[in-house]
C-alpha cells in the first residue's frame, strides 16, 4: 500500500466511531461507506498530510487522489476535495478530463459531489472559462451525479456573480430532470446565482414556475425577499 495512503487510514481508523457513522448514514438515501470521524477531524488530517503530499509530482498526487477515491469512503474522498483547490494553480486544460473520469467512476453521493465539485471543478472553470461546454455536455449523462456536477460546479462562480448565462442554460438543460439530486443541484445553483442577480434569476423562475419541479423552484427562490417568493410559489 502507498504510505501516504497507510497513514492517512490510520489517522482516520483512530478517530473513527460508530456514533458519528451511524449519524451520517441517516443524511442519505442510498448506502454510502464511512469510517464515522468528525468533518473537522478529517480536515485536520487533510491539513497535516496535504505538508507532504504536496511536495510530490502532480502525477503522484492525482494518484494519490485516485486511490483514496477507490476506497469508496466518503471520508478519502473529501480528503481529495480538500486537498486540490490547494492546487488550483497547478491546474492544466486536459485535468478536466481526469476530473469528469473521478466524478463518473468513483462518486456515489451528494456530499463527496458538492464536496468536489463546488471548489476543484468551480476553480477550474474560472481558470479556463472556454472550458464551460464541457459542464454543459455533462447535463446528457445517464449518471445524476455527472447532471448535478454540472449545476454545482457553477456555485462558487455564481455566488460571485460570474457565468450567469451558463448558470441559465444549464438550469434549461436540468429544468425538467425527475431526479430529486439533479433539481436540488440546479435549484442551489439559481439560488446563489440570485445573490447577484435577483431580479434577472426571479425573472427565469416566474418564466418557467409552471414546469418547474417544486423541489428546485423552492431552492431557488430561497434567499428571495417574502413577496418575490409568495409570487414564484402561486400556482
Amino acid at each position: 500500500m502507498n504510505p501516504y495512503v497507510r497513514s492517512i487510514r490510520s489517522d482516520l481508523k483512530k478517530h473513527a466511531t460508530k456514533k458519528i457513522r451511524d449519524g451520517a448514514e441517516r443524511f442519505f438515501k442510498e448506502p454510502v461507506k464511512f469510517y464515522g470521524v468528525q468533518t473537522g477531524i478529517v480536515g485536520d488530517i487533510a491539513r497535516k498530510h496535504w505538508r507532504e503530499v504536496s511536495l510530490l509530482s502532480k502525477k503522484e498526487i492525482f494518484d494519490l487522489c485516485e486511490i483514496l477515491y477507490q476506497s469508496g469512503l466518503c471520508e478519502e474522498s473529501f480528503i481529495v476535495s480538500f486537498w486540490l483547490p490547494k492546487y488550483a494553480k497547478a491546474f492544466e486544460l486536459k485535468d478536466i478530463h481526469k476530473f469528469q473520469h473521478w466524478i463518473e467512476t468513483y462518486i456515489n453521493n451528494w456530499a463527496s459531489c458538492d464536496g468536489f465539485c463546488n471548489h476543484t471543478v468551480g476553480m477550474y472553470i474560472q481558470k479556463y472559462p472556454e472550458q464551460i461546454h464541457v459542464l454543459k455536455k455533462w447535463t446528457t449523462s445517464k449518471n445524476r451525479w455527472m447532471k448535478r456536477a454540472a449545476a454545482v460546479s457553477l456555485i462558487v462562480p455564481a455566488k460571485h456573480g460570474k457565468f450567469l448565462a451558463d448558470v441559465f442554460e444549464i438550469a434549461d438543460r436540468l429544468l425538467m430532470d425527475s431526479d430529486d439530486m439533479v433539481q436540488k443541484g440546479y435549484g442551489w445553483m439559481l439560488k446563489v446565482a440570485s445573490q447577484s442577480h435577483q431580479q434577472e434569476v426571479f425573472e427565469y423562475v416566474m418564466k418557467h414556475k409552471k414546469v418547474m419541479p417544486r423541489t428546485a423552484l423552492r431552492y431557488a427562490i430561497e434567499l428571495m425577499p417574502a413577496n418575490l417568493r409568495s409570487q414564484a410559489m402561486e400556482k
